[in-house]
């Protein structure tokens, strides 16, 4: 089973994604857009970039645990990873999103 977007309006009004594995684990979340046709934008970048390992800047939180953000080509950051404990979990999350986006498709959850 391929991975897949999950579209939905959040609370505030506003549109976003997450990417989800196979698993259901979401590997990766978007900004808030303005509208559902922005989101859909950035899915598609997704999609596009995620093959390229220049697309991914690793970074590490407040709290020392490292977690990685995907550029578009403009430098913009489109999504962000969780936290995670371990640089090898790091890697296996990128490794992770190169697999799942260019072929997941979008479910609409809401909004």
């Amino acid at each position: 089973m391929p991975g897949k977007f999950e579209l939905k309006k959040s609370k505030g009004g506003r549109y976003m994604w997450n990417l989800c594995a196979s698993n259901g684990e979401v590997i990766l979340t978007s900004q808030q857009y303005k509208s559902k046709s922005g989101a859909k934008k950035g899915i598609t970048c997704v999609q596009g970039c995620a093959p390229n390992a220049q697309s991914f800047d690793r970074r590490k939180a407040k709290n020392g645990k490292g977690y990685f953000v995907m550029k578009a080509g403009n430098g913009k950051v489109v999504g962000q990873s969780e936290q995670y404990n371990s640089s090898r979990s790091l890697e296996n999350g990128i490794k992770s999103v190169q697999k799942n986006a260019p072929r997941a498709g979008i479910k609409d959850v809401g909004g």
